[in-house]
């Protein structure tokens, strides 16, 4: 199912899709708003992995699940704010590998990625906040 959404690109600025994200969204008025609150990679146990990858799939399988309980699914998202702990190249291109498997050819939500020293839990290196659109 297609976004009832716009993701822009505008052409004077650099093509940011190779990162994983859009630089605009416009959400047209009367639309449900989804805030899905910042998300870490603990399975349903509060279990983190030592492995950073295998957090950001948890992270995505938590908010697809989060998603799901309110009738939407990843091409709703319009918005993350994605906060990685000690982050570095080869985290990036971790979450950016996973992304555009996850995403496939449709259009990247815009994203923030805000570099932090720690996070709420100890050996959590990501958290991810959410906002989705449903018509």
């Amino acid at each position: 199912m297609k976004p009832t959404f716009k993701m822009i690109n505008p052409s004077e600025l650099y093509d940011p899709r190779s990162n994983g994200y859009s630089h605009v969204t416009i959400v047209p008025p009367n639309m449900h708003t989804i805030h899905i609150a910042g998300q870490g990679g603990e399975n349903k146990n509060g279990e983190l992995s030592k492995d950073f990858d295998q957090q950001v799939q948890q992270v995505f399988y938590n908010i697809q699940h989060a998603l799901t309980s309110a009738q939407a699914q990843l091409s709703d998202i319009a918005v993350l704010r994605i906060l990685i702990v000690d982050h570095n190249a080869e985290k990036h291109q971790a979450l950016i590998q996973i992304m555009q498997c996850l995403w496939g050819k449709q259009a990247f939500p815009v994203c923030t990625l805000i570099p932090v020293p720690r996070l709420a839990l100890d050996n959590m290196q990501i958290e991810i906040e959410a906002t989705a659109y449903t018509a």
